[in-house]
């Protein structure tokens, strides 16, 4: 399963451990999840908090159950629950929308690139494969949605800024 919502991406896996500590250990814990989430952290409505869960679930790290979502057992500890980058990027690349797509075309383009041609070569595929072109109000969005990909994948150390801040390519992994 392919996971759409992508939130703003915070400045470091701390705010991601601070939005994820607040997720119940136990499904059911509290009557509404998204509600218990704006109350103890920094989002700031229930669409912001719906979208998180929905991400942390798309990375492994919450499950959705019948009486609510929880932490995941990898994600809790007797600590501020933690995020490993290579699982999360690992869960990231394969569950995320677009996710792939965008990691491929930076490592198949042998230079940096902006989240701006990120997208146009998204788009040109897009074309090439013989779907419909979207209305012109889609091409913020779409810039919007590859810039965040990026930024994610910076964290989860999938991607690196470029000395400049605009560009991105491929991290070495080890």
């Amino acid at each position: 399963m392919r996971f759409k919502p992508v939130p703003e991406p915070p400045n470091d896996l701390a705010s991601v451990g601070a939005i994820l500590e607040a997720v119940p250990a136990t499904a059911g814990a509290v009557d509404d999840c998204c509600a218990h989430l704006v109350a103890e952290t920094r989002l700031e409505d229930r669409s912001e908090a719906e979208t998180w869960l929905v991400f942390l679930r798309a990375l492994e790290l919450v499950s959705a159950e019948s009486a609510g979502y929880c932490r995941l057992p990898a994600a809790r500890s007797d600590e501020s629950p933690t995020l490993d980058p290579t699982d999360s990027g690992r869960a990231f690349r394969e569950r995320v929308d677009g996710a792939e797509a965008v990691l491929e075309s930076l490592e198949s383009a042998g230079e940096p690139l902006s989240a701006a041609a990120v997208a146009d070569e998204l788009a040109a595929d897009h074309a090439a494969s013989g779907r419909e072109n979207r209305p012109a109000r889609f091409e913020v969005d779409r810039v919007e949605r590859v810039r965040r990909l990026l930024e994610w994948a910076v964290l989860l150390e999938r991607v690196e800024r470029t000395g400049d801040g605009d560009r991105y390519r491929p991290a070495a992994l080890e």
